[in-house]
């Protein structure tokens, strides 16, 4: 079986057979274990992610409901094969007995440490085949189709933040296997998506400048500029500025000039 989080939360059966669960806060307390696959998920914290600051005065017996709904639902749908035990009691709180393999959250934070350890040690085609299959596994944002707590919301805010380290990655492998130019379209996408991040906004001007488009460049480098003090009422930061520096300077001198900035990431 395999639990799908990136997107409409979902279990896909051994079958092939896709469920989607209908309880809210049966969604949220099997999510929040999946998050932690074999730890110990106290119940104050299954509590927190349910009913935030105030929780009603049944709330223990009621998050025992919910998990034994859980357990239930599993075994009904026959997602879980016989004589499988998921969701254990372990005080103070649950576990549930699921392998990486079969949760994506897991599976996508794995591929791109693996992406990333590649990329250090020289190997960016590896890096870029592992990066790409982790992308590959969103479907749209996590848990869309459920509401979430505080506790899940902030696995969610940690697990955007990995995905755009993903896309840096990806942009990195390209412009290492010489691909640079190919990486335009992606980064006019991700600067549209995530229009504060100046990493993914100075990497489209050194890809343009690579490409032999400095006009596009400069102009790139002047809507960075209106975006962050528009936004933010700042400067681009130093590097984008040395950037632009070396951009208005006289042309490169024979045998070209590479033009990058380093990930402070």
């Amino acid at each position: 079986m395999r639990f799908h989080l990136i997107g409409p939360f979902e279990i896909v059966a051994d079958d092939g057979r896709v469920y989607r669960p209908g309880t809210p806060k049966v969604c949220q307390t099997l999510a929040l274990l999946l998050t932690r696959p074999h730890e110990i998920v106290t119940a104050e914290a299954l509590i927190h992610e349910l009913w935030g600051d105030r929780p009603p005065r049944s709330a223990v017996t009621t998050l025992q409901t919910y998990v034994y709904h859980a357990r239930r639902m599993l075994v009904r749908e026959n997602l879980v094969p016989p004589g499988r035990s998921l969701i254990v009691t372990s005080p103070p709180g649950y576990r549930i007995l699921a392998d990486d393999a079969e949760i994506d959250i897991r599976v996508f934070e794995g591929l791109v440490a693996r992406a990333l350890t590649r990329l250090a040690d020289g190997d960016p085609a590896g890096a870029l085949r592992d990066v790409r299959e982790a992308l590959d596994l969103w479907r749209g944002p996590a848990l869309s189709n459920h509401p979430v707590g505080d506790v899940l919301a902030g696995h969610l805010v940690h697990l955007e933040a990995l995905r755009v380290r993903a896309y840096e990655i990806r942009i990195e492998a390209q412009e290492q296997l010489g691909l640079a130019r190919e990486s335009i379209p992606e980064l006019r996408k991700l600067i549209n998506d995530y229009p504060l991040n100046e990493w993914f906004h100075s990497r489209l001007v050194t890809a343009l400048v690579a490409a032999g488009r400095r006009a596009e460049a400069v102009r790139a480098y002047q809507h960075v500029r209106r975006v962050l003090a528009d936004e933010l009422g700042t400067e681009p930061s130093p590097e984008l500025r040395r950037l632009q520096a070396r951009l208005l300077s006289p042309a490169p001198r024979a045998g070209g000039e590479r033009f990058a900035v380093r990930s402070g990431t």
